[in-house]
């Protein structure tokens, strides 16, 4: 597979950004996941659950969303919208698992770090409605 769209181009970079970030996610909930079965001692499951859901469904939506609308991932706010949530994401999942491993200190991190990382969920509402609401009043417009 060479990871080229209908448009026989190459999977634009927001787009390959995201589904990278959505793999890492995905391989580092799994072992997450693993390492807690293994060990019998569930209290990371709320990192666990947020890892696969905020980091690997997430970031693979946005990924796919990025894919389907190629024009829209070569704007500026799709950039702005990949680093605001890869990095906040990152924060968000590490301060977790640091704050559920029984360090509360940590706790204005994970914070803060969500309430970004929602930011970033609101810029992509953003970008994405108008598009999509758009393409279905005129589809030819998917095209472009």
């Amino acid at each position: 597979m060479t990871g080229k769209g209908k448009s026989g181009q190459n999977m634009q970079k927001v787009a390959r950004n995201f589904f990278t970030l959505a793999v890492v996610y995905a391989l580092v909930g799994m072992a997450l996941g693993l390492q807690m079965a293994i060990s019998k001692d569930h209290a990371q499951m709320p990192t666990h659950a947020h890892i696969m859901v905020a980091g690997w469904l997430m970031s693979a939506v946005f990924a796919f969303f990025y894919h389907l609308f190629p024009a829209v991932a070569e704007k500026t706010l799709a950039t702005v919208h990949f680093w605001l949530t890869a990095i906040s994401g990152t924060g968000l999942l590490i301060g977790l698992y640091i704050m559920l491993a029984g360090n509360p200190a940590i706790e204005p991190l994970v914070a803060t770090s969500s309430m970004v990382f929602y930011a970033g969920l609101l810029l992509f509402a953003y970008i994405a409605l108008p598009v999509v609401w758009k393409a279905e009043r005129h589809p030819e417009a998917q095209k472009a």
